[in-house]
């Protein structure tokens, strides 16, 4: 029997064209403001962490073709019901990450990073869960890689800290997640 599927050709290629695309110039195309703004401060408090520019542009990069490869994974309806139930509870522990993160930064001495990378941590393993016959191991790499940055405990406590300008990053992604919370768009 011959297994030709134009449609699993387009996924594919519209995979393989994201992956070689993926730069914040793309991701605007498919991004709103408020997600490129956070970005953008996810990116500079990134590089200033950890002092390398490719390495930031990096963790960046790899967050939007993941965020992009679950968009078009999603709109082309790849996701079993189990997978999209597995999707939901991401989508929820996202939200509660989210909500989180903000409060956290409104009220004073509340952080505690180990629950900011437990929910991160969560949230890598929810989406892994989901994505398993879908993308590459390539693809599940950079999963980790981004989960990983984000859930690490000396970059939370610098981006949470008292000190510049990660102070200032963090109320801008803040703002910017407060804005995406109040729009429902997360």
């Amino acid at each position: 029997m011959d297994t030709f599927s134009t449609k699993n050709l387009a996924l594919q290629a519209q995979k393989k064209l994201l992956s070689k695309m993926a730069s914040k110039t793309v991701a605007n195309v498919f991004i709103d403001d408020t997600s490129s703004e956070i970005l953008d401060e996810l990116y500079r408090a990134t590089k200033e962490y950890t002092h390398n520019r490719k390495e930031a542009q990096k963790i960046i990069k790899n967050l939007i073709k993941i965020v992009m490869k679950l968009g078009v994974l999603y709109r082309n309806g790849q996701f079993s019901p189990e997978e999209l139930l597995v999707m939901e509870r991401f989508r929820k522990k996202v939200h509660t990450l989210a909500m989180t993160a903000v409060s956290f930064h409104q009220i004073d001495f509340t952080f505690d990073r180990r629950v900011v990378s437990s929910v991160l941590t969560e949230c890598r393993d929810l989406l892994h869960q989901a994505v398993s016959s879908h993308l590459t191991a390539k693809s599940h790499s950079r999963i980790n890689h981004v989960f990983n940055h984000f859930a690490d405990y000396e970059f939370l406590s610098a981006l949470y800290g008292p000190a510049e300008p990660y102070r200032t990053h963090l109320k801008r992604i803040c703002e910017g997640v407060n804005k995406m919370l109040e729009e429902d768009n997360i």
